[in-house]
């Protein structure tokens, strides 16, 4: 397992609009085609296309707001076909640190739709914090993730 992420561009875009997830996964995040879109509209977005070596296997989405620059890795699919097979927790992971070092934070935000109890369990057992909060833009359960020195050697 060789986890990467790419800057979305003309040669991998449509390779990343055809990601599909599991039917019973719909609901629970946006569509690329929406992520993309939120991206090109609001510029703290960062979309990035997830790799295995060379293959697009998911998506992810980050950025930093506000006058207290709350982090978020908003948004991470990976496609049905590489699902269970450990990618979505190196993902995570890998990303937790790019996002860190790439704003300079040491505190991280996600949030999830309370039915999605795959993310809840795979969000907490990195260490993801549930807040008891919901995020009031959309409702979802808000989670806090704080950086560790031992954390950015993942």
């Amino acid at each position: 397992m060789n986890v990467t992420f790419k800057d979305i561009d003309n040669e991998n875009l449509d390779k990343v609009k055809a990601l599909k997830i599991k039917r019973n996964q719909e609901g629970f995040i946006e569509s690329v085609d929406e992520c993309l879109k939120e991206a090109s509209i609001c510029k703290e977005w960062h979309p990035v296309a997830i790799y295995n070596h060379d293959e697009v296997i998911g998506f992810a989405m980050y950025g930093s707001f506000g006058p207290n620059r709350h982090t978020w890795i908003d948004r991470i699919l990976i496609d049905e076909k590489h699902q269970n097979k450990g990618f979505g927790k190196a993902a995570m992971k890998k990303l937790i640190k790019v996002v860190s070092k790439t704003y300079n934070v040491d505190t991280l935000y996600l949030s999830i739709v309370e039915e999605n109890k795959v993310a809840y369990k795979l969000y907490t057992s990195i260490g993801f914090k549930d807040m008891n909060e919901k995020d009031p833009s959309n409702d979802e359960l808000m989670f806090k993730y704080e950086i560790k020195d031992m954390d950015l050697n993942i």
